[in-house]
């Protein structure tokens, strides 16, 4: 994906080349990246400003409290951070560092969805550098993108498509036994995984299985028609009743269509 960084707001930007001109300087640093809606230029004046530090393979636990530490005292003492968060009611600048090491889970009968399609996407696919990309960032995006490798995505696809049937296979049993809200939790976890199981069917990395739905399954993947049926999957009238295991039905129906057929 090409990079579309765009700040929302002057200030916006001026605090992530504060953020970016004191981490660079840090050897064990190699890429500041902006992350989520700025990266996309997607963001609002009131959006946060989402910033991922990728430090080298060889840097130390403590050289990144090291670094947490440096970012504690730019808190505290920078005028412009300070401006920022007191822009808005909600606005935070969210500063994450990592090592680029992303380990794919393995799932017990209760597991899922899990972050490991999330990271690589919002971090090496999406992720903007805010100057040159090192070294390690490169070498990254070497070995994630276009997609991970055909054994472990066939592996993963049916891990969670697995588990979404498992979920709403859930659905019913619970409802027999008047756990409405247990069983409501299930169904929106199976709806989660199977926007994953649909994510890693079509070799695209998401965004999130909570917000930006509509953006990602009919601008990304191209597929109004899933779209337009999920937010009824979620709109429960009743919670006391059946209902949730015609939700889970028409659930089912999308999973065999899209994901397993």
């Amino acid at each position: 994906m090409v990079s579309r960084l765009k700040f929302p707001t002057a200030l916006h930007q001026q605090v992530a080349e504060l953020v970016n001109k004191s981490f660079m300087a840090h050897p064990q640093v190699d890429t500041v990246l902006v992350v989520n809606p700025c990266a996309r230029g997607q963001a609002v004046p009131e959006s946060d400003l989402d910033v991922a530090i990728l430090v080298s393979p060889t840097a130390t636990t403590e050289d990144i409290q090291g670094l947490e530490t440096s970012w504690q005292k730019i808190v505290a003492t920078e005028a412009m951070v300070l401006q920022f968060k007191q822009s808005s009611r909600f606005a935070q600048v969210h500063l994450d560092f990592f090592n680029g090491e992303v380990t794919p889970t393995v799932w017990d009968d209760g597991g899922g969805p899990d972050s490991f399609e999330l990271e690589i996407g919002n971090r090496v696919a999406y992720g903007a550098p805010m100057s040159d990309a090192g070294i390690y960032f490169r070498e990254l995006q070497s070995r994630w993108l276009p997609y991970y490798d055909e054994h472990l995505r066939l592996h993963r696809l049916s891990m969670v498509t697995e588990a979404c049937a498992h979920d709403l296979e859930r659905i019913p049993y619970s409802v027999t036994r008047g756990l409405y809200f247990h069983a409501f939790d299930c169904l929106y976890k199976a709806f989660q995984e199977f926007l994953q199981a649909l994510f890693i069917k079509r070799r695209t990395y998401p965004l999130a299985y909570n917000k930006w739905i509509r953006e990602q399954l009919e601008g990304w993947l191209g597929l109004p028609e899933v779209y337009r049926e999920l937010p009824t999957i979620l709109s429960v009238r009743n919670i006391e009743s059946s209902e949730l295991c015609e939700k889970a039905n028409s659930l089912r129906a999308l999973l065999e269509r899209w994901v397993q057929s």
